[in-house]
């Protein structure tokens, strides 16, 4: 661990900072010659919050079916009164299809594709609205967990979440640097003011796990409340030669000292052995199986430890003052022989890669909630900061060649990665925005949302085995303009349109090359849609048609060579609807059509019309699960199935590599032994369907196998 006492250090003085600026707010705040008065009115909302827990923008929610969110405005807002496509899964609908991925978590959702690279269970590959959102989507509890390298990531462990939320389109006025396409805020458990506690094992295939989740409050008052969350997991992911091994434990802490004013402390280890991509070379005709790399020199291993804190203090019904912050340190270690072709004496390539990064995330917010004359008026001010430092040391040779038809492994002594390093740098990204938000509601019925940022940043990369420097800042101010109408309580129309700014490095030393510089990538958002939530039972059905355009999009010209191709677009429809019909059935259904299409492309003008490389047409998906209620003799019986299609694309921009579409198929089957005994059987790919899911550049990556697993669960 290279965290160090300069890095604890380091935290501790952002920690002391916020808490000085906590400490300033209060004081500015002038509250102290009324707190009884404002304890008064904090114990009445208080109530109010109890009421409804079920319903609160961060879960964990009754059913399938989510009332607000907090990811689509930064406030505690219901998803029928934002400008914007929201989709949420509920710790329930997790929990039922038994999710051990982020990708898993979001298959049903509109407007998302994920897993694109099959096999190839590195990261968490999640593309929205045609536009690749996995280096810069992924959020944890309304935070950056971005990936500013080449390589040092970490997997988030869905047991750990009781909400995963998905906001489409451009983000940038809340999120700062982004892509177009959206992004996914995956939400950690914290303590509940109940008691709760679970334990269960799983068994099946690639897989022999157990975890537990439990907490409650720690005294009579509720003053204190903890919770704890941890799994131990041997598994693989359904191939030869593949690993996924797993060890998680997240302690979770909460203080609410008064009525309004509470601090949740959320911790975490998280351990994964894992392997690397597995890809074949097109056109070639051997078993789905075969592996074409090294069985010892193959491994993804990243070791993650999390600090962090989510503090928020009303000062009266008018007021609130929250500040988030999370400190990640991260080590990597990678290695892999890949891009065998059919030939087997053409070397294959070998590299490892030595990662370390260290991340702080912050973000401090102010609410003003008012009203006058008929209007009501939710005013929302933030400042957010990151701080990316990451080191990779990166080494890359040859592997002699391999028969792909009768494959003998040679072990380390055929790699050749060589003594110095390809590359050896430091990128450190640091990214501060500051950010406003107005929501006006006139006549309960119009609600307009206006919001500004403004962002800076800089991204430094230190390559050390050259001694060259890369040092970008990019800054930038993004808009967004929403208008919602609602006919009834119950049915919405909106309209919105945004801005997106992602800044780019431009890697001039890593061995890359790059045609031109890479200049920020801007995006811009038209959208429209409707909303509706039927009063007869819990249930959101959504529409929305969509316009976005991205100019400055990189594009591999090859697997070592970038260049910037233009402007891309992507107009769209996306349908979903998420209903809770009765206590015993629930229904999903979901589909997305994107018209994608290269607008410009620079010096390749030939691929201008086409539609970008891995952007499918067609997105479908449909669940449903019904239970048989049980009687005295016998319990709760489950049954649910779904369905997920990915239409057809392409491998290249050139559109000359045609990847077919494909469904699958998934099912549930869960009894209930007794009332804390549950018996559960989950089956992903169901029928087992082999099928290409993405080529990149003379090389196919092949979907998951069919994964059945059983899962036994005791709770208390």
């Amino acid at each position: 661990m290279l965290v160090g006492q300069a890095g604890l250090r380091g935290f501790a003085r952002q920690l002391v900072a916020s808490s000085a600026l906590i400490s300033v707010s209060l004081g500015n705040a002038g509250i102290a010659g009324a707190q009884d008065s404002v304890t008064e009115e904090a114990t009445q909302l208080q109530t109010i919050v109890v009421d409804g827990k079920t319903k609160r923008p961060v879960g964990p929610d009754a059913t399938i079916v989510a009332n607000s969110s907090a990811t689509g405005t930064k406030t505690d807002t219901p998803i029928l009164d934002v400008p914007a496509s929201v989709s949420v899964i509920t710790q329930n609908e997790l929990a039922l299809r038994h999710v051990d991925s982020l990708q898993q978590a979001v298959g049903y959702t509109s407007s998302v594709f994920a897993d694109e690279f099959g096999s190839d269970d590195r990261y968490d590959y999640i593309r929205i609205r045609g536009f690749d959102q996995t280096t810069l989507g992924t959020y944890r509890d309304g935070l950056a967990a971005r990936i500013p390298a080449w390589f040092t990531a970490s997997r988030l462990e869905p047991y750990g979440l009781q909400r995963v939320e998905v906001l489409k389109g451009s983000t940038s006025t809340l999120f700062g640097l982004n892509g177009p396409g959206g992004l996914v805020n995956a939400i950690t458990k914290r303590p509940q003011d109940e008691k709760h506690s679970e334990a269960y094992t799983s068994y099946g295939d690639g897989t022999k796990e157990v975890g537990s989740d439990f907490g409650g409050p720690l005294d009579a008052d509720g003053i204190w409340s903890y919770r704890l969350t941890a799994l131990v997991k041997e598994g693989d992911l359904g191939w030869d030669h593949s690993n996924d091994d797993r060890i998680y434990v997240a302690p979770a802490l909460t203080i609410k000292p008064q009525e309004g004013t509470s601090l949740t402390i959320l911790t975490d280890y998280y351990k994964r052995d894992g392997t690397g991509a597995r890809g074949f070379p097109t056109g070639a005709d051997i078993d789905i199986d075969t592996f074409l790399g090294e069985p010892d020199f193959n491994r993804f291993d990243t070791e993650q430890t999390d600090i962090g804190y989510q503090f928020e203090h009303e000062f009266n019904e008018n007021l609130t003052f929250r500040s988030n912050a999370r400190y990640t340190h991260l080590s990597l270690d990678y290695a892999e022989v890949y891009g065998s072709t059919l030939d087997p004496a053409d070397d294959r390539t070998a590299f490892s890669v030595d990662g370390m990064s260290n991340r702080y995330a912050f973000d401090n917010q102010l609410q003003f909630d008012t009203a006058w004359n008929g209007i009501d008026s939710k005013t929302l001010v933030g400042v957010d900061y990151t701080d990316d430092n990451t080191r990779e040391e990166i080494l890359y040779g040859t592997a002699t060649g391999i028969d792909i038809n009768n494959p003998t492994y040679c072990g380390l002594s055929c790699i050749d990665t060589g003594s110095d390093p390809w590359v050896d740098w430091k990128v450190r990204q640091k990214a501060l925005g500051i950010y406003a938000q107005e929501q006006l509601t006139f006549d309960d019925r119009w609600i307009v949302t206006l919001g500004g940022r403004w962002d800076h940043v800089n991204t430094v990369a230190d390559y050390l085995n050259t001694g060259l420097q890369d040092d970008d800042t990019a800054s930038a101010f993004t808009k967004r303009a929403g208008l919602t109408y609602k006919f009834t309580p119950d049915f919405a129309a909106y309209a919105n349109y945004s801005d997106s700014f992602q800044p780019l490095v431009t890697p001039t030393g890593n061995g890359y090359a790059v045609e031109g510089s890479l200049k920020p990538q801007k995006g811009e958002q038209y959208e429209v849609g409707i909303k509706y939530r039927p009063e007869g039972f819990d249930g959101l059905f959504t529409a929305a048609f969509f316009d976005l355009t991205q100019t400055n999009v990189p594009s591999n010209v090859s697997p070592t060579v970038q260049r910037q191709i233009g402007e891309v677009g992507v107009r769209g429809l996306e349908l979903e609807g998420k209903a809770a019909i009765a206590d015993n059935l629930n229904l999903t259904l979901a589909y997305s059509y994107w018209d994608a299409e290269i607008l410009d492309a620079g010096s390749t003008s030939g691929n201008i019309g086409n539609r970008p490389q891995r952007v499918p047409r067609h997105l479908a998906s449909a669940w449903l699960d019904y239970t048989f209620l049980g009687d005295g003799d016998r319990g709760d019986l489950t049954v649910g199935g779904g369905v997920r299609y990915i239409g057809q694309s392409y491998g290249d921009d050139a559109n000359t590599v045609s990847v077919g579409g494909y469904a699958l198929v998934d099912a549930v089957v869960s009894y209930k032994v007794t009332k804390d005994l549950t018996l559960a059987v989950n089956a992903t790919n169901l029928f087992d369907r082999e099928y290409v899911s993405s080529s990149y550049y003379g090389t196919q990556y092949y979907g998951d196998r069919r994964k059945v697993v059983g899962t036994l669960k005791y709770t208390w």
